[in-house]
């Protein structure tokens, strides 16, 4: 058969929909698409449609279990904001127009060719997801390194997890957990680093929490500067300065080296480099320690003690990866864990959380732009060698990749001409955004290819490839405990959506046609064959599955890495012979000291603004932010700052604030927290420009990276606070499940001073647009806003308009239900008419409240205050009265049935309990 045969059979493949059959209602296992716990799914289909989700009893990373993410993951599944066909333009100042995937992919192929050809294959790159499944990343690298020959393919892996990587290829000598979530339950100290588990990985969380109950003599300790829900769980509390955990690392061994609490012998016996390491910490005495990091000597000296004591299980995540210092972090802590023996037995071990669904999926392919399939690396000649013969290629390149900072700035000086990203939402997630703007702005080409069509990055996108997502795909991923399960779809592409390694398969097919290769490398039907020839570039390597097959994850269940030929099932612990993966066969201690932040606090910068996640919203927020309940918990963007700080500056609660650095600003309103301390504040990353005016916390981050991992410091900057003055105000409530209706609403953004768009209440829900402005607008503004609204004059509204004092209230009625709001100039009965849209229907009481000079609610009227069980339905206010009433959280969770669910809010019901309850929890 001729490769053009070949290629023509293989696209009739790709391009057609195989008749299904679809039974009423079924259920399928899968996995959830959001944090590195991986969760089990069973998702529950009637004929074409996701209807329900819920965590799988048998999967052994939940057990049943779903975070409030994980459980609404159903209500994600609305074809309102996803891409349902390729779209392409030919020049920047056109739109986008719908084209047949044989166009789009032509013309990309025709344009690569031409790059390529011209100005050598460097000048291409792809920039890829840890959201992928393994098959997606096997063959985006297979593309890049082995038909164009480049090594630019990176990841926001970059941005997630390389310092781990880095940190655990240093000291152990391979990117390998050596732990499993089981430890847990075994481990007697738990040492919690840069992490939020709470909201970061609430299952697991779970887990921990168990674990306390079943075992109480078990200590945790919580290293984090903020008093976070998973500090408020700690029995020891190590709030460090930002910056500063190499520091606390080396002092915690410099006690148990003075305190003879280390394992000599297997320091002799199972590493290397442990003289040196001695030299280094000799001088982190507590008292210098506790200097810089700004806690006390004795809390050093308990924390070294318990940890030395074990067995010790430490997990960690972006707190110690996203800084320039990530590596150096990571491998310190291993340090400990080398220095006291506390590695390769039950309840003991470094652990990082992996932050994205399959970004260890991503790294066992070598989908890095430092990195070869199976765990190889690129610097090395012999590894190049062996996956080019795997691949049937003559050479896999040597010259390196760029990394994500480095692959942006390319493209933005022009030394990269067109870029792919697939899954992943770089206008958002990088540092130093405007930089990263203007370099898609420059790049000749970019190639989007991503499933939903409300990301930041959309705007930049000249060809736009739609891909399947959550529900729909098939193939693998790696959770991070090294367990490998079966992706399954419970439903059809939607549209002319593709699977990503159909449209990565197709395109190389076609490339390969153009650019005269002999040879077809992409010759893959279906995700097993794909799976089949990543699993053999595993064989002899540390994370050899050659034992494992899709029939066995099928059968079997997931199953843990590695699994080499001939086994009947994973490891769940690495390095329980004391053998490691150097050279040697030993562990080496890697020698750091402490250096500080990229950014500095200064008389003109004077706060450290630190930056984390939510508990119920995602990254960027392209699928959680089309869910209205997972906003009721938090619906705006906000600084969180001390309220000392707040005192002396003269800001109150919800004053308007910019915050800015020499790479931008932002304008946020700021609300008092007793979790940051003094000179630091914090915003959470998942605001972007979709949600607010402004591009997100991200812009002012540094573009500094990690010189091992390369990793951005993304954690942490240095800013100036002022208060603005913006006297004019507006809030504006519809109910609306149109999301096309909500893209336009917030092109509007950028036309106020102050503004942010975000969405309220179950089901449907309402759009909630928050704005304020130095001066009234102009009154087109508003015209166009009502339009767009359905709210214009001629519209069933009650309506009272006082222009002497520019107040204006408009209320909505549509079949005796309130449906809109748009408040002018006194919003103060704001919260409670979003409640009074929640209920729907108009009243005597609202009615009167319209047509007066009326500002604050009705007597005895409030709103129910934040969500704090979104499962449920539970507000703060609900909860507070109860907490009035004596009630423990037992008798909450009884009889507001709150934290009974996921269990996501029961941290925030004990601080609540803590704080106001008479009786204690």
């Amino acid at each position: 058969m001729t490769q053009q045969q070949q290629l023509q059979n293989t696209q009739s493949t790709l391009t057609a929909e195989p008749v299904q059959f679809y039974p009423q209602r079924r259920e399928t296992r899968s996995t959830c698409c959001y944090c590195g716990v991986g969760c089990g799914v069973i998702i529950t289909t009637e004929g074409k449609q996701i209807v329900d989700v819920k965590g799988d009893p048998e999967h052994p990373a939940n057990f049943g279990r779903l975070c409030t993410k994980g459980s609404t993951l159903h209500l994600t599944t609305k074809l309102d904001a996803r891409a349902l066909y390729p779209e392409m333009r030919l020049s920047r100042d056109d739109a986008r127009e719908k084209v047949s995937w044989d166009s789009a992919l032509d013309h990309v192929v025709d344009r690569f060719a031409d790059i390529i050809q011209t100005h050598g294959p460097d000048a291409v790159a792809f920039y890829i997801s840890g959201q992928l499944l393994t098959e997606d990343y096997y063959v985006f690298n297979k593309l890049a390194k082995g038909l164009i020959g480049t090594n630019n393919v990176d990841t926001n892996s970059r941005l997630c997890m390389s310092s781990a990587v880095a940190g655990y290829k240093v000291t152990l000598g391979a990117d390998a957990p050596p732990a499993c979530y089981e430890d847990i339950d075994h481990t007697q100290c738990l040492f919690i680093a840069g992490s939020n588990t709470a909201f970061a990985h609430p299952i697991v969380f779970r887990r921990i929490e168990d674990a306390k109950a079943n075992n109480p003599d078990m200590k945790i300790v919580v290293v984090d500067p903020r008093r976070t829900d998973t500090a408020q769980l700690a029995d020891l509390h190590l709030a460090i300065l930002p910056g500063t955990d190499v520091a606390l690392f080396n002092g915690l061994l410099h006690v148990m080296l003075w305190e003879g609490l280390l394992d000599m012998q297997y320091i002799r016996d199972h590493t290397e480099g442990f003289e040196a390491l001695k030299e280094t910490v000799r001088e982190y005495t507590p008292k210098m320690v506790a200097d810089i990091c700004g806690i006390s000597e004795k809390d050093i000296i308990q924390a070294a003690k318990w940890f030395s004591a074990g067995p010790t299980l430490s997990m960690y995540c972006m707190g110690l990866n996203q800084s320039i210092h990530g590596t150096e972090k990571n491998a310190a802590l291993i340090n400990l864990h080398l220095a006291t023996g506390q590695i390769g037995k039950p309840g003991a071990g470094p652990f990082s959380l992996t932050g994205q669904p399959n970004a260890m999926g991503g790294r066992e392919v070598g989908g890095m732009a430092n990195l070869l399939s199976g765990h190889r690396d690129l610097g090395n000649a012999e590894h190049r060698a062996e996956v080019a013969r795997l691949w049937g290629v003559p050479e896999v390149p040597a010259t390196p990749g760029k990394t994500a900072v480095e692959m942006f700035d390319a493209v933005k000086s022009g030394e990269i001409k067109a870029i792919w990203i697939a899954c992943t939402n770089p206008a958002h997630s990088m540092p130093d955004l405007n930089n990263v703007l203007a370099a898609l702005q420059n790049a000749e080409l970019v190639v989007l290819q991503d499933a939903f069509n409300n990301t930041d990055s959309n705007q930049y996108a000249d060809v736009f490839l739609p891909a399947s997502t959550w529900g729909e795909k098939e193939g693998t991923v790696t959770n991070s405990e090294r367990r490998i399960t079966r992706v399954r779809p419970a439903a059809p592409k939607p549209g002319e959506a593709r699977h990503d390694w159909e449209a990565v398969v197709d395109f190389a097919q076609r490339l390969e046609l153009k650019l005269g290769k002999t040879q077809a490398l992409f010759n893959y039907p279906d995700t097993e064959t794909i799976f089949n020839e990543h699993r053999e570039s595993t064989r002899g390597r540390d994370l050899d599955i050659t034992g494992l097959s899709y029939h066995i994850l099928e059968t079997q269940g997931p199953q843990q890495w590695p699994f080499k030929s001939g086994a009947t099932q994973g490891e769940a612990r690495l390095y329980t012979d004391g053998v490691f993966q150097k050279p040697d066969g030993k562990a080496h201690f890697m020698s750091a000291v402490y250096k500080g932040t990229a950014d500095k606090p200064d008389a003109r910068h004077p706060f450290h603004l630190l930056t984390g996640r939510l508990r119920d919203q995602w990254h960027g927020m392209s699928r959680t932010g089309i869910v209205p309940q997972l906003f009721n918990h938090e619906e705006q963007p906000v600084i969180w700052m001390h309220a000392d700080d707040m005192q002396r500056r003269a800001f109150k609660h919800g004053d308007i604030v910019k915050v800015s650095n020499k790479r931008g600003s932002l304008v946020v309103r700021v609300q008092a927290s007793d979790e940051v301390q003094p000179a630091q504040i914090f915003m959470p990353m998942h605001w972007s420009s979709q949600f607010m005016h402004g591009l997100g916390v991200n812009a002012l981050m540094p573009p500094a990276v990690d010189k091992f991992s390369k990793q951005p410091e993304l954690k942490h900057t240095a800013v100036k606070i002022e208060k603005l003055d913006l006297p004019w105000q507006m809030v504006v409530m519809r109910n609306c499940d149109d999301a096309q209706l909500i893209s336009k609403v917030r092109k509007l953004l950028k036309s106020f001073d102050y503004a942010s768009c975000g969405l309220y209440g179950r089901d449907a829900g309402m759009v909630m647009l928050r704005a304020s402005h130095h001066a009234a607008p102009d009154a087109a503004l508003i015209a166009e806003l009502d339009a767009l609204l359905d709210m214009a004059e001629d519209a069933p509204m009650l309506t009272y308009n006082d222009a002497k004092r520019g107040i204006s209230k408009h209320i909505l009625v549509q079949h005796n239900q309130v449906t809109g709001v748009r408040l002018i100039g006194e919003t103060l009965a704001a919260d409670w008419l979003r409640e009074v849209m929640s209920q729907g229907t108009l009243t005597d009481e609202l009615r009167r409240w319209a047509l007066a000079p009326l500002s604050a609610p009705p007597a005895g009227q409030h709103s129910r205050g934040k969500i704090i069980c979104n499962c449920l339905d539970v507000s703060e206010n609900e909860i507070m009265e109860t907490l009035e009433m004596g009630a423990d959280l037992p008798t909450l969770q009884n009889k507001l049935k709150c934290g009974t669910s996921c269990g996501s809010c029961v941290p925030e019901l004990k601080r609540l309990v803590k704080l106001h309850g008479k009786v204690h929890a």
